[in-house]
């Protein structure tokens, strides 16, 4: 009889095991590690560039560049995770043959993989812009983390479910890239929600990165306000998401095996 201690054991050790391969094959070519910080930092100078073409100076007592990492870094994490956990099931499905990996293996070694990821980024973009002289401190630790805990979270469950969807309806794929192109326009990456009218708040308040985003800025500069958004919204929405996913996980992983 196998115990649920030698079962959480195993489990984890698959999990090391399928992070390491992750790991080896996402960073094999000459660039490794380093394109994950070199694609969002010219991306946030490029951003950085033509909103400063738009208005002069901090948004809303927020410096450009700052303002514009914290979108950046807040849709990347978002999108970037999606996209792994989605194709994850189907990835490694060859592995599926060994009796100890299980599509959730899979799933929550893309999710760690590129959440540590995300973390180093977010490290050394901070170090970048102390270095040039743009360093800023964070007034509230714990609701940035949350946040961005949260966002990770929901990241997955969402991946999870284009992940389980893809195996039984490849042209889901489709779907998702047509789905995720807008969110650069419609996250508050770009611009603030404070630069709109507030009476048409409500035509991007119903998307969850828009509050991530704007109450990642109001952890760091508290002088930025947080009109308009609700950490009760990202909440729920997130909870909502994993349940969702999780249910749908647990009635389809075995079919999910046999596709």
């Amino acid at each position: 009889m196998v115990t649920f201690k030698e079962q959480l054991y195993a489990w984890r050790t698959v999990i090391f095991a399928l992070f390491l391969r992750e790991l080896q094959s996402k960073f094999n070519d000459k660039f490794g590690l380093s394109w994950a910080f070199l694609e969002p930092f010219v991306f946030i100078l490029a951003l950085s560039f033509f909103r400063g073409l738009i208005s002069e100076g901090d948004v809303h007592g927020i410096p450009l560049m700052v303002f514009m990492m914290i979108g950046l870094v807040g849709l990347q994490t978002f999108t970037v995770t999606l996209q792994s956990v989605s194709t994850s099931i189907k990835r490694n499905k060859p592995l599926y043959a060994f009796r100890q990996v299980q599509p959730m293996s899979a799933i929550m070694t893309a999710g760690f993989l590129e959440l540590s990821i995300k973390m180093v980024v977010i490290l050394l973009l901070s170090l970048a812009l102390y270095l040039s002289g743009l360093g800023f401190s964070v007034n509230n630790y714990l609701l940035l983390i949350t946040l961005i805990s949260l966002l990770w979270v929901q990241a997955l469950s969402i991946g999870i479910v284009f992940g389980i969807a893809f195996a039984f309806v490849p042209e889901v794929d489709k779907v998702k890239s047509m789905l995720l192109r807008p969110l650069m326009f419609i996250s508050c990456v770009f611009y603030s929600l404070q630069d709109i009218p507030e009476k048409y708040w409500y035509l991007l308040t119903w998307n969850p990165l828009v509050h991530f985003n704007e109450l990642a800025r109001y952890a760091c500069f508290p002088s930025y306000g947080d009109a308009g958004v609700s950490l009760s919204y990202a909440v729920e929405t997130t909870i909502g998401s994993l349940f969702f996913a999780l249910c749908l996980y647990h009635i389809t992983w075995k079919r999910v095996l046999a596709r």
